[in-house]
């Protein structure tokens, strides 16, 4: 990874240049299929020297973080604005989402200009500080006039050019084609809304662990922190205002957890009891899991197929003074049995299985940008092996409840109706079924949906 060095100390590491520049290239690995969790996780390690007080750190983190997402939000519309002005082939991926990563924030700006409302940066701010990060950087210092050109004609005939651009699905919604087919097409009366709502940043929601306190004690907690939360569910307290994990009351101690409010339904849908054996199938981060635990003794395991992710599993168990069984294995399976399992049936299983996670795009709106149309039947075929493996794990009586975070039918509503069909002893309790996201003042969550089964005695 090419890293940006300040040049006669013109690019500072506390600068917008510096952050637009590694935001640049934490986008650049997201084109290359990298999520972008994980994309800023690599390239902000490789900065570390470049900041090396913890301040500086996180000072820089949480504005290359910022820049990163809102690109991802608005990668479709400056994609068509570099289509249209750059009037040249880019051999540098690094030029291109620097310009990609410009765009998007002078485009915030223009727009803020022609309704009154305030842009995180000025158009001035954006134009000289993507030069000046052009001209720091060893691979891009020829390229800083063709950098300012680029911006200085978007500012120049953007009015003029945007009803051309705004033709183009991608530059209009700021998603790929096929997502807005589908959404019109599985949501004719609301795809717009949907489109719009997860482009807006998401709430952090609360989990209360009402092991450890009350709702009404910890929103007293949260005002003397000078914070304010309104009550949205059960155990769900939404922040009016987002703030770092470290500074929210009580963490540390596990009085909450971050979970939005859909996805705290999920435990209290399986109705679990003291004593029952659960199976959390496919647990990492382990918001669940340890959601079930809160609410009742019970037996838990928690699998993941992929062992690395369980650690997370542990810190959250860890944190909220809980404990449960952890098994790295597959959900689905050859065979008699699963190599991991004991051979005693479950009394309740939590299948949140694998999915296009539409419906959480805009906690990650690279999602929209790393998703292939061919994804939903490759994982809707996943979907069916785990649910009919999983069945058979399932105590006469018991109960399996489905969850996926997705809008697609052929990920949820469609996935449960052919499960249903395929086996003649699940009965199906009420559940509340697709949830689509939704924003309001007594209620705000992702889209998730839910479907309940029961074994038959």
């Amino acid at each position: 990874m090419t890293r940006p060095k300040a040049q006669s100390g013109r690019l500072k590491p506390d600068s917008l240049g510096f952050a637009m520049l590694v935001a640049a290239q934490a986008c650049m690995r997201v084109r290359t299929g990298q999520a972008l969790p994980e994309a800023l996780k690599t390239v902000l390690s490789g900065h570390s020297q470049d900041t090396p007080e913890a301040d500086a750190r996180q000072n820089l983190s949480g504005a290359v973080q910022d820049i990163a997402y809102r690109t991802m939000r608005g990668r479709g519309r400056a994609d068509a604005w570099l289509a249209l002005l750059a009037q040249r082939e880019l051999s540098s991926p690094l030029l291109r989402e620097l310009l990609v990563v410009a765009m998007v924030l002078l485009d915030i700006a223009l727009e803020s200009t022609e309704s009154d409302q305030q842009a995180p940066y000025s158009t001035f701010t954006v134009v000289d500080q993507a030069v000046e990060a052009a001209a720091s950087h060893a691979d891009l210092k020829n390229a800083k006039g063709f950098v300012n050109a680029v911006l200085r004609s978007l500012m120049r005939d953007r009015e003029r050019l945007l009803p051309s651009v705004l033709s183009q699905i991608e530059a209009r919604w700021n998603y790929p084609t096929w997502w807005v087919y589908r959404l019109q097409q599985a949501y004719p009366d609301r795809w717009q809304e949907l489109l719009t709502l997860g482009d807006e940043p998401p709430p952090l929601t609360l989990r209360v662990n009402q092991r450890k306190t009350t709702v009404e004690a910890y929103q007293d907690l949260l005002t003397q922190a000078g914070l304010h939360g309104t009550l949205i569910g059960a155990s769900a307290i939404r922040l009016d205002k987002a703030v770092p994990v470290s500074r929210i009351p009580g963490f540390g101690a596990g009085l909450v957890s971050v979970q939005d409010e859909a996805a705290q339904r999920a435990a209290a849908l399986l109705d679990i009891q003291n004593g029952m054996r659960v199976l959390d199938a496919c647990a990492a981060p382990g918001g669940k899991t340890c959601h079930l635990l809160e609410l009742a003794d019970v037996d838990v395991t928690a699998l993941d197929v992929d062992a690395r992710r369980l650690q997370r599993v542990q810190e959250n168990l860890d944190r909220l003074d809980l404990k449960a069984r952890l098994l790295a294995g597959s959900a689905s399976w050859t065979g008699e049995r699963p190599d991991w399992w004991d051979g005693q049936p479950y009394d309740r299983i939590l299948a949140d299985v694998p999915c296009t996670a539409s419906g959480i795009v805009r906690r990650h709106p690279d999602i929209r940008w790393l998703r292939r149309e061919a994804d939903i039947t490759t994982l809707s075929r996943i979907q069916q092996q785990i649910l009919d493996s999983l069945w058979r794990l399932l105590k006469p009586g018991g109960k399996l409840l489905l969850v996926t975070c997705s809008l697609f039918p052929e990920e949820s509503s469609d996935q449960a109706r052919a499960f249903a069909t395929r086996h003649a002893d699940a009965g199906m309790p009420s559940a509340p079924g697709q949830l689509l996201p939704t924003r309001s003042h007594a209620l705000e969550h992702d889209g998730l949906f839910f479907s309940l089964f029961q074994k038959e005695a």
